[in-house]
């Protein structure tokens, strides 16, 4: 299951990079071409924009590219059985409203927080990450500082 999460993820960035390299190597040169038609390129504001829609693209796909490599090197079998980690659903125990919240720690590009999937770069999936069940934590949120129990711990390994 978590393996078809990490394709879906994989798939998507993909799709971003297919459609951005097709639109770098044919779409903006003929852009380009067709801005230098019209004359003086100092003034000329449809080249101004491809060459800066260029530039954007191509920092783009650095980034999808990169995020790329770094989920293929994602290796599941080397997640904690016993710790926080990706994948890992927790319930966390608001220390000051004495309120639960459950999460589920998932990659950037799969979090929603309004259904509970929480990134683990997120400032709270930071704080999570080699928690043990038991585990009091302080996190500094947009709202504030927070403080939590880690009251129930299933990894990705007993989510499986």
């Amino acid at each position: 299951m978590n393996d078809d999460a990490l394709s879906k993820v994989k798939r998507k960035l993909q799709e971003e990079i297919d459609s951005l390299e097709h639109e770098l190597n044919l779409e903006l040169p003929k852009e380009l071409m067709k801005a230098r038609a019209h004359g003086d390129l100092s003034e000329n504001a449809e080249y101004k924009y491809a060459k800066e829609r260029q530039g954007y693209v191509s920092a783009r796909l650095g980034q999808l590219k990169k995020r790329m490599g770094d989920i293929g090197m994602l290796n599941l079998n080397n997640i904690p059985h016993d710790r926080a980690g990706y994948g890992s659903r927790v319930l966390l125990r608001d220390v000051a409203k004495a309120s639960e919240v459950e999460y589920k720690l998932v990659t950037s590009e799969e979090a929603d927080a309004a259904k509970g999937l929480i990134s683990t770069t997120s400032p709270i999936g930071r704080a999570l990450l080699g928690r043990r069940e038991g585990d009091e934590v302080k996190v500094q949120t947009p709202a504030g500082m927070k403080e939590f129990e880690l009251v129930r711990l299933k990894t990705i390994h007993e989510d499986a």
